[in-house]
């Protein structure tokens, strides 16, 4: 069908059809029509349905004489022979109503990237090559809202009820212990969750860990460094991580790393059936030293001392109360982790599995959420890759996609990436992960709160879960190995900034989360 053909039958729907409009409407735009009559006898239809809710019809004789009255003589002329031939045309051959449609859908669709085409190679013709690439990179598809309404009066509601709870309920990354009953809920379809944390705090340790739990738990996760690591030496970083040791010497000699306890079984307070040990190694702390004050060196003191001590975590208290502390293992020394390890490690657990996990790296300041649907979009097209889950590392280095005073470019990188998590590929709709710094006083903070950001405090509006990573300005926790995680945003539940979840990790061996306690 030719382009002239396709725009008459076009204009014949609108005239004549109530349930054309109605379909058509959310995407038309007057652009989208080439033809000068064509265009205007468009705009009377549209501008007759937005008002009376049907087709002009026989109203259309009527819609003529009055625009006509201040066009000139070869426009009024042009458009009656038109509406003429269009009238005759439709008489011979009613058009097929769903054929019409996607038909128009095919050409509106042709149109819309033709123009968005014309413009960027105007620009390039000008020179302006820097705002024909953010155009590019901003192009938007033609879509119409009709897929994501529902009318809830209708049998269709019910299962996307069923589908909104099943997506409430199943975390696509599941945490064991204390750290998932915590934050589980949080990692679901549709969430954008995001944690904030000081300069050199572990972040994208933590985000590593994210991803390779998720693939490790049959998630295809797409991974978008934007400019803190190269692609070298997050790869270095995976295999650090799946090998548990390190490729330098220095962090391979033997050392200590921390493992959960208990508070009564330090300070043998406990009399319990199912304690492991029965005796204590701090028994003349209170309970706030042994969790909050007991530093490096006394545990290694205590271990040392106490070489049959037995950490326990056995009763039923454990899961829920805040009764953790933390004691040590020794870790024996080991070689260095070496190229051939590396690769065999790496085979096992990602290419003999086929675990499903994109990275893509990019240099500091050049990434955008454009550019990353973009390559969505191309990762579904060439080799239909639909991520479950979107990790981001990290968000203060994604660039804007059009430049504003540099706080509001802050939120609008913000909102974009929840666009992000809200959009469907396919049936598939995303959990998003990022990190982003707090801002230069929160080195000296115990614990985060909500005005510890930077930049832009709207971040927060975007989030569907926000928490801070902290850990004591003395360097303490540092030493030992605890992280303590605190909620400060939880859209869908109740939240509360002191409420901390206890991780425990080493870092030298690329385990930012060993075990956790309340």
């Amino acid at each position: 069908m030719t382009e002239q053909n396709i725009e008459r039958l076009i204009i014949i729907g609108m005239i004549s059809s109530t349930e054309f409009l109605k379909e058509i409407r959310e995407i038309y735009s007057v652009n989208l029509i080439e033809a000068d009559s064509a265009k205007r006898i468009a705009t009377w239809c549209i501008e007759y349905f937005d008002q009376y809710n049907r087709a002009p019809d026989q109203d259309i004789e009527g819609i003529y004489f009055e625009k006509i009255k201040n066009l000139p003589k070869d426009v009024v002329e042009d458009i009656s022979g038109v509406l003429s031939d269009l009238s005759e045309e439709a008489e011979e051959k009613p058009a097929d109503l769903t054929y019409l449609i996607d038909q128009t859908r095919q050409r509106f669709t042709e149109r819309h990237l033709f123009l968005h085409q014309e413009k960027i190679q105007n620009l390039l013709l000008k020179g302006r090559v820097k705002e024909a690439d953010t155009l590019a990179q901003n192009f938007k598809p033609l879509t119409s809202s009709k897929k994501d309404s529902i009318n809830l009066g209708t049998k269709q509601a019910l299962p996307a009820i069923e589908r909104a709870f099943k997506e409430a309920s199943e975390p696509l990354i599941i945490y064991p212990k204390q750290l998932g009953s915590f934050w589980n809920s949080q990692f679901v379809r549709g969430g954008f969750v995001a944690f904030l944390a000081p300069e050199k705090r572990g972040k994208s340790f933590l985000l590593m860990d994210l991803v390779n739990r998720a693939t490790n738990q049959g998630r295809r996760v797409a991974f978008f460094q934007a400019g803190d690591m190269s692609e070298s030496q997050q790869l270095r970083r995976f295999c650090i991580h799946l090998a548990k040791r390190s490729d330098k010497e220095k962090y391979c000699e033997k050392h200590f790393q921390p493992i959960r306890d208990c508070v009564h079984n330090q300070r043998d307070t406990c009399n319990l059936r199912e304690r492991e040990c029965q005796f204590g190694v701090f028994e003349s702390l209170s309970e706030d030293q042994v969790r909050n004050e007991v530093t490096i060196d006394q545990l290694l003191e205590a271990y040392q001392e106490n070489p049959t001590y037995k950490p326990c975590w056995n009763c039923r208290d454990y899961s829920t109360k805040h009764i953790g502390a933390v004691w040590l293992e020794e870790i024996q020394k080991v070689e260095p982790l070496d190229v051939k390890t590396a690769k065999r490690i790496f085979h096992r657990h990602y290419v003999k599995t086929n675990r499903q996990l994109m990275l893509s790296s990019h240099a500091n300041g050049t990434l955008s959420v454009s550019q990353i649907k973009a390559f969505l979009d191309g990762w579904e097209r060439n080799e239909g890759f639909i991520p479950d889950v979107i990790v981001i590392d990290y968000a203060d280095l994604l660039v804007p996609s059009t430049k504003q005073e540099f706080r509001h470019q802050q939120n609008e990188i913000w909102k974009e990436l929840r666009n992000l998590s809200q959009e469907y590929r396919g049936e598939v709709q995303p959990l998003v992960i990022t990190v982003t710094q707090a801002d230069a006083g929160s080195y000296d903070k115990n614990l985060l709160k909500l005005s510890n950001f930077s930049e832009d405090k709207r971040k927060y509006s975007h989030v569907t879960a926000f928490y801070g990573l902290n850990q004591d300005p003395k360097g303490r926790e540092k030493r030992i190995g605890i992280m303590r995680i605190n909620e400060l945003i939880l859209r869908e539940d109740e939240f509360d900034s002191t409420n901390v979840c206890y991780v425990l990790q080493n870092l030298r061996r690329g385990q930012p989360i060993l075990s956790s306690y309340f």
